[in-house]
C-alpha cells in the first residue's frame, strides 16, 4: 500500500525512518510500533516507498516492510 494509505489505516500522521546505530540496520517507527525498511534505503534506491504486509519464512511471523515500489521481481500486468 502507499505510504499515506498505510499511515490513514494505523491512524498515524507520520513514520520516521531510524538507523539501528549497532547493526547500521534500518526501520520504520509509526505510533509505537516498528517495521523494516529494505536495505536498498541507504543506497538512495527507494524513489516510489511502498508498504507490504510480509511472513518471516524463519519464524512465520508477519510485519511490515517500507521498500520500493516492484521489489520482489513480480511482473506488473496491470495498474489500476
Amino acid at each position: 500500500m502507499s505510504v499515506a494509505d498505510f499511515k490513514a489505516k494505523m491512524g498515524v500522521e507520520k513514520i520516521d525512518v531510524k538507523q539501528n546505530p549497532n547493526t547500521g540496520k534500518c526501520f520504520f517507527v509509526y505510533g509505537r510500533e516498528t517495521g523494516a525498511v529494505s536495505e536498498r534505503f541507504l543506497k538512495g534506491d527507494i524513489t516510489k516507498p511502498v508498504i507490504s504486509q510480509v511472513c518471516s519464512l524463519e519464524t512465520g511471523d508477519m510485519f511490515y516492510m517500507l521498500h520500493q515500489l516492484g521489489d520482489g521481481g513480480a511482473p506488473t500486468l496491470v495498474t489500476l
